[in-house]
């Protein structure tokens, strides 16, 4: 059975942000794919790699998606290792979800997750981060 993750996308106001810094930040990667490294490695790491996303929490509300492709250990320089997530480069945009704050990273059922966009949204003008999360709290969206 695939699971997902979710997490905060910190540091990003829009899923614009996120693609530019992902693209600077693979081409340090010898892969050249892009990666999350976390302290901690899912339990869960087998229903991740069987189809698994990574949802992204923008601004309180889940506007991307991205494909999980394997999980690498990554040594720091402080000896410490950690969980490598290495994506599939394509960032999926998926239906506006409002989600509240949360620390590191949490388990995502398929069936809690919004649904990606249709082509039909992805040629309509985006909506203000404001307005999204606004019309996604009441429902609307």
């Amino acid at each position: 059975m695939t699971i997902n993750l979710i997490k905060l996308c910190v540091g990003a106001e829009k899923v614009e942000d996120l693609i530019q810094w992902q693209k600077q930040r693979a081409a340090l990667n010898p892969d050249g794919l892009p990666r999350h490294v976390t302290r901690m490695w899912p339990k869960r790491a087998d229903e991740l790699l069987d189809g698994g996303s990574l949802y992204w929490v923008f601004k309180g509300v889940v506007l991307a998606r991205q494909r999980i492709i394997r999980l690498d250990e990554v040594t720091g320089e402080d000896g410490i290792t950690r969980c490598g997530i290495v994506f599939d480069p394509q960032v999926i945009r998926t239906q506006a979800q409002p989600r509240r704050p949360f620390q590191g990273w949490r388990y995502l059922k398929p069936t809690d997750a919004p649904a990606d966009l249709t082509d039909r949204q992805l040629r309509e003008d985006p909506l203000p981060p404001k307005l999204n999360a606004a019309l996604a709290e009441i429902g609307v969206i």
